[in-house]
């Protein structure tokens, strides 16, 4: 079934398509590691720019280049690699982009002056990028009945690698070394590389596109999508809101009123790991066509797991339980939104996810790093008040813009 707006899509040549036929389990599990191991390399570093600034000798004032750097080398792959697997073999490019991250690491561990490192972290953050080839490569090789459980599945790990990161890298700096972080990753994403290379089945694009009309086919694309610009928009507002909070929630757990060290907070991270289970399930929700009454839901929950927060600043047990779980339902709605958008998405066809959700991502993207700027800007102005009402308002936002999508009649 072809979403709302395909109609207006470009003429494209058909794709050679590995069968939709079950996926096996075993090879979703690979997928979803794959996701989780590979996202994980954005996120070590942010607690330990600090350590790793004051050893390279970069100033306290530009230690935030280590993590801004990443991020604009994920941004940039968003929009000039991921599209690549609308038109080069799959396999291929998933190794290569996963072999050359492993590299990248190995500069950033071994890096003896911040030059090095800065370079080697643009690197890393444009290989993540592949996760997002393997999240529409999964969709190619599902069936339409259970594309979205795959999609689900394969999400929860990349979203239980974006949540374990922060506190794996902080636990291994503080017993070993921040450089150890670093080759543990590398060592992981060599032996990753071969092994997708050698297990995942071939998946040939047949577009026919020059890499050039590729990506100023994205415009277009972006223009005449209806779906895709109204899913971005959703997961944009409820990334800004996760963003707001997790750049924020240190700095309270940190301060006057939680008093919790770095291996409190490293914990209280981990509970955000929770929200992952909503992948899945929201993936066999979306198979069952309930994708609107859902959004509906995960979109309310963030704005209410928001609202909660304003009810934890008295520093009580309570309160920390109170944070705890409204970090979970944060997580859990922004999850389930996210999984359900790709597979709105995905419901276009095949030869075009690439870019499309190179696009999709890429807003996500946008709208959480807009979140963490103005997140931490509110906090240093009006502390966690001010904060959490950014976190607030953006899913409102999105939830009013939801209730104009009417079902054709």
């Amino acid at each position: 079934m072809i979403a709302p707006g395909a109609h207006c899509m470009p003429s494209i040549t058909p794709v050679h398509e590995v069968p939709a036929k079950a996926i096996s389990a075993g090879l979703t599990f690979l997928l979803a590691a794959a996701c989780g191991l590979i996202v994980a390399n954005l996120y070590y570093a942010q607690p330990l720019a600090g350590p790793i600034g004051a050893e390279l000798g970069l100033s306290p004032g530009a230690t935030g280049l280590i993590v801004t750097l990443t991020q604009i080398g994920y941004g940039l792959g968003l929009l000039l690699i991921v599209p690549l697997a609308d038109l080069i073999e799959n396999r291929f490019l998933l190794a290569g982009t996963v072999g050359l991250s492993s590299l990248a690491l190995v500069g950033a561990a071994f890096s003896t002056n911040y030059v090095l490192f800065l370079g080697a972290s643009l690197v890393i953050g444009l290989c993540s990028v592949s996760a997002q080839i393997i999240v529409p490569y999964a969709s190619y090789m599902a069936p339409d009945a259970t594309r979205g459980r795959v999609v689900g599945n394969v999400m929860s790990g990349l979203m239980v690698g974006i949540m374990m990161a922060r506190p794996v890298s902080s636990f291994l700096a503080e017993f070993f070394s921040w450089r150890l972080v670093f080759i543990l990753s590398a060592i992981g994403m060599a032996c990753l590389a071969g092994t997708l290379r050698i297990i995942l089945p071939i998946r040939e694009p047949g577009s026919g596109m020059s890499y050039g009309r590729l990506i100023g086919s994205m415009v277009k694309l972006f223009a005449t999508t209806p779906i895709l610009r109204r899913r971005s928009a959703y997961q944009a507002c409820l990334f800004g809101t996760f963003s707001v909070f997790w750049t924020t929630v240190p700095l309270l757990l940190a301060g006057p009123t939680f008093h919790l060290g770095q291996a409190g907070i490293g914990l209280f991270a981990l509970a955000g790991v929770a929200g992952a289970v909503a992948a899945p399930i929201a993936g066999r929700i979306a198979d069952r066509g309930w994708i609107r009454p859902a959004s509906l839901c995960a979109i309310l929950s963030v704005a209410i797991a928001m609202v909660l927060t304003r009810f934890t600043l008295s520093g009580s047990t309570f309160s920390l339980v109170l944070l705890v779980l409204s970090a979970i339902l944060l997580d859990f709605g922004t999850t389930a939104n996210l999984t359900l958008g790709q597979r709105a998405i995905f419901a276009l066809p095949a030869e075009l996810r690439g870019r499309l959700n190179g696009l999709f991502i890429a807003m996500l993207f946008a709208g959480g790093a807009i979140g963490s700027a103005f997140g931490g800007l509110a906090y240093a102005t009006g502390g966690w008040q001010w904060s959490s009402m950014i976190g607030i308002v953006a899913p409102l936002l999105a939830f009013l813009y939801a209730l104009t999508d009417r079902p054709k009649s």
